[in-house]
């Protein structure tokens, strides 16, 4: 396959446009389209297999699968369907490239050479797997964002008789996944405020250099109105503040800023700043969203009974953590552990913690999976975390 051998000055100035990609206020598919056209110029994968890239965006406080997009397309083209593939993530016991193995490798990634050799004595079986799919050569990158939360993954393959990717190739995609996963947050953030589907989305404003608004999403004033401020004519000060910073601070510094501000109605409240890049004067984008807003957390308490200390040991559970993990964690015993995990297992009706990770997976973040591939279909932005329940308790999946 020509092509193979980038250079390090390609891959520098890859580095650097999709650094720049990710802060130009894009939703997911735009940037995953265009971040995925600059990554071939870096990484060269195989264009007959899979879709590639294939991008997964996931919910940090589950590491949950929340959209599947591949190539270009729009939607999902993958011979494996999104419920197969779900079946192999988080309910099979067969040898796979999971990302829940991804995310705690101390590099990050992984290949599918690396998962034979992990596995010498299932290595055939799982090879025949990535054959059946046309597929000889994988690599699973976690998009791990600067404050540690993951936001996505994305799978590059090659078929038969291509070469394997090399270390300097991993290490570039080591490098690259952080503003990746930068991309990914915003355009969830985006696709969230500007179509919001539950009480506590988060609201977008665009601020000129004159600290004039030049776009809103759909919530926005309500959250200005309940921030402090001198006037319901002027913006808040910490709206102000934020965005000055940004504005003050040299381009090459990432250009960002964070403040907490009581909001009257909804609590405490994060105002986050970030420098828009690409042409014109100056623009910051301004994101409130209430702090710690976790929405699988009243999810699962509300959906099986489950206590506080039982939803805490269930995230845990769908991160993929053992025992001691969450032992240490939580400041329990492993056998505290235990029981909370026998309650847990009661009140789902499982008898697992696979079975657990696959419930939780079907009922809450299947429906938002298969929303998001109709809303990339129709070029609507796509949305993040768990589906809402319906009062009564049940998902409901929106057109």
């Amino acid at each position: 396959m020509p092509g193979f051998q980038v250079g390090p000055y390609t891959r520098g100035r890859v580095l650097e446009r999709v650094e720049q990609l990710a802060r130009e206020g894009m939703d997911v598919a735009t940037f995953l389209t265009a971040a995925g056209a600059e990554l071939e110029r870096a990484v060269i994968f195989d264009p007959e297999v899979r879709p590639n890239p294939t991008w997964v965006t996931l919910d940090p406080a589950s590491l949950l699968a929340t959209s599947m997009t591949g190539g270009d397309q729009g939607g999902w083209q993958c011979e494996m369907s999104p419920q197969e593939w779900a079946a192999c993530e988080y309910a099979s016991d067969a040898v796979s490239n999971r990302i829940a193995d991804v995310v705690r490798h101390p590099r990050g990634l992984q290949t599918a050479t690396e998962v034979a050799h992990t596995h010498p004595d299932r290595a055939g079986e799982y090879h025949a797997v990535l054959a059946s799919i046309g597929v000889e050569h994988e690599v699973l990158v976690a998009l791990q964002a600067a404050d540690g939360t993951h936001w996505g993954a994305v799978y590059l393959t090659r078929g038969p008789g291509r070469p394997d990717f090399s270390s300097e190739e991993l290490e570039f995609l080591r490098l690259v996944a952080p503003h990746l996963a930068e991309g990914v947050r915003n355009g969830l953030l985006l696709g969230e405020a500007s179509d919001p589907q539950t009480h506590d989305a988060p609201a977008v404003i665009v601020l000129g250099h004159d600290m004039d608004p030049t776009s809103l999403t759909p919530g926005a004033e309500r959250w200005l109105a309940e921030l402090p401020a001198p006037s319901p004519a002027t913006l808040p000060p910490a709206v102000l503040a934020v965005a000055q910073t940004v504005l003050a601070q040299p381009e090459e510094a990432g250009r960002t800023a964070t403040l907490r501000v009581r909001s009257e109605q909804r609590g405490w409240a994060v105002v986050q700043g970030q420098a828009l890049t690409g042409e014109g004067a100056p623009r910051v984008a301004i994101t409130i969203q209430p702090i710690g807003a976790d929405r699988i957390t009243s999810l699962l308490m509300a959906a099986y009974g489950l206590t506080s200390r039982e939803e805490e040991v269930t995230r845990h559970v769908l991160q993929g953590h053992s025992t001691t993990q969450i032992a240490t964690a939580l400041g329990i015993s492993p056998y505290t552990v235990q029981d909370h995990l026998k309650g847990v297992f009661e009140k789902t009706s499982v008898r697992s913690r696979r079975e657990l990770t696959g419930r939780v997976f079907t009922r809450h973040y299947e429906p938002r999976v298969e929303d998001n591939i109709l809303r990339t279909e129709t070029a609507r932005p796509i949305r993040g975390g768990p589906f809402p329940l319906e009062p009564t308790g049940t998902t409901a999946q929106e057109g």
